[in-house]
């Protein structure tokens, strides 16, 4: 491994640190990054798009600003993946589809991205997405599935929509990458694939730029080697947006100074899953041992049943995403021929099968769940929830069954408005991660963050990269 490529296995901020003291250049960075996805992409099929004379240019420009004491901002000279219903400037956004091939270029970064170019990121391409983000898995017949990185002999899920994020980051191509998540689709490739994955709360960051599924759910988030790395990314991305109403009430958060202040004092409460709901074994050993940590560490544990089962929190959550899903492309189901994927088209589709009333009904009924579940919070003095970020590690990819729902421990968060952190914890015995997941309050992103460092020192982190 070369000296710049053993930067980026340390994470975004160990790199870009030392980009400012000389250790390596931006070029240098961006050149391993390069060459890792070079070698790799045609098996893990993490990118659909490379950037690579831009990447190099832009590593120049970078080197050139530190030659003369100035440093653009966190992650200086960093390599970054964007999830491709981002939009990047002068790149087709496709979002997984064959149905956006006949739209131009985007003409401008999408707002998170030029946050993260503002912060001294630079772009080496954009990562596969589910089809429209719409599915948990990770597949995408129409684009291509990307592969997780951590089993070279089968292949296997590597989690959604935010699929080749989760792939890049996790094999170290990219420190850093974009993800979004409407469902899970931030946590669930971060427990798959390795790597801490933080699923911001409703209305933090812009969402300007971005090809929608069901803006009541939509959420922009960092994967990341590192928690301090996903804090940082998401630091970068705060602020209010006049083209996203939803954050014009944002509070300026401090995601980043408090983080190593442990947990000592915290009230932690570990969620009952429901009855129905079959943990694999490692998963639940690895989940206990870890908790137990946290109680070491100083956390107070209580066991805690929100108000309602999470397979209802999953339901309501997936017919409200159905139906915005058929309001920004019902369009695509009707076309003769469909050019959706079936699975996209399904899910779309299944939008009109639910009537006007019945969607009223369900967003009052989001409401008052939401009212209720906060004042269960506070009313029971929890500062976090845990629990598991998937109920089993990844499954080969010809056991797929796109008819279950990946999601069934991370929807309730969106559907809360919450925020979540998936962590990675430990690896089975045949090597595959695990994640662990902190849910807080929404705008309580600190607080979560601050519990993902302590699980993450707790377990020896960030978890290895695969060979």
């Amino acid at each position: 491994m070369s000296d710049a490529a053993s930067f980026l296995a340390k994470g975004a901020v160990a790199t870009a640190e030392a980009i400012a003291a000389g250790r390596t250049s931006a070029r240098a960075v961006v050149d391993a990054s390069l060459d890792r996805i070079a070698k790799t992409n045609d098996r893990l099929h993490a990118f659909i798009a490379v950037t690579a004379e831009e990447a190099r240019a832009e590593a120049d420009l970078l080197d050139a600003l530190v030659k003369r004491g100035v440093r653009r901002g966190p992650f200086h000279g960093v390599p970054v993946a964007v999830k491709d219903i981002i939009d990047v400037a002068g790149q087709k956004t496709r979002a997984g589809s064959l149905t956006r091939d006949h739209l131009p270029a985007a003409p401008a970064d999408a707002f998170v991205v030029s946050r993260l170019r503002a912060a001294g990121a630079v772009v080496v391409g954009k990562s596969h997405t589910v089809e429209y983000a719409f599915g948990g898995w990770g597949t995408n017949p129409i684009a291509g599935t990307p592969v997780n990185p951590h089993d070279a002999a089968t292949p296997r899920n590597p989690g959604g929509s935010s699929s080749g994020t989760g792939v890049a980051v996790g094999a170290g191509l990219v420190p850093i990458g974009f993800g979004t998540d409407t469902g899970g689709s931030v946590r669930l490739p971060a427990s798959w694939c390795g790597t801490v994955g933080h699923k911001t709360s409703m209305g933090l960051i812009s969402r300007a730029g971005v090809v929608p599924l069901a803006l009541g759910f939509d959420t922009i988030g960092p994967l990341a080697r590192t928690v301090r790395d996903a804090a940082v990314m998401s630091q970068a991305m705060l602020g209010s947006d006049p083209a996203d109403a939803s954050t014009w009430n944002a509070p300026g958060l401090d995601l980043v100074s408090g983080l190593a202040g442990g947990v000592k004092g915290l009230t932690v409460g570990v969620l009952t899953l429901d009855s129905d709901i079959a943990i694999d074994r490692e998963v639940a050993s690895a989940f206990d041992r870890t908790v137990k940590a946290l109680e070491a560490a100083g956390a107070r544990l209580v066991a805690v049943t929100l108000p309602e089962a999470l397979g209802r929190y999953t339901a309501a959550c997936g017919d409200l995403m159905m139906v915005e899903g058929a309001h920004n492309h019902g369009h695509l189901v009707t076309e003769t021929p469909c050019r959706l994927g079936e699975w996209a088209a399904r899910r779309i589709g299944g939008g009109f099968k639910i009537t006007a009333t019945d969607y009223f009904a369900a967003v009052e009924s989001r409401r008052a769940r939401i009212r209720a579940a906060n004042a269960f919070l506070h009313d029971r003095g929890i500062d976090v929830l845990v629990l598991p970020t998937t109920p089993a590690p990844a499954v080969p990819l010809a056991q797929v069954d796109e008819t279950a729902a990946p999601g069934i421990l991370t929807r309730f968060a969106n559907y809360l408005e919450w925020c979540g952190i998936s962590v990675p914890v430990a690896k089975t015995a045949g090597g595959l991660p695990i994640g662990f997941q902190i849910v807080a309050a929404q705008f309580d992103d600190a607080l979560a963050l601050r519990v993902a460092q302590a699980v993450e020192t707790a377990s020896g982190g960030p978890l290895p990269l695969p060979m």
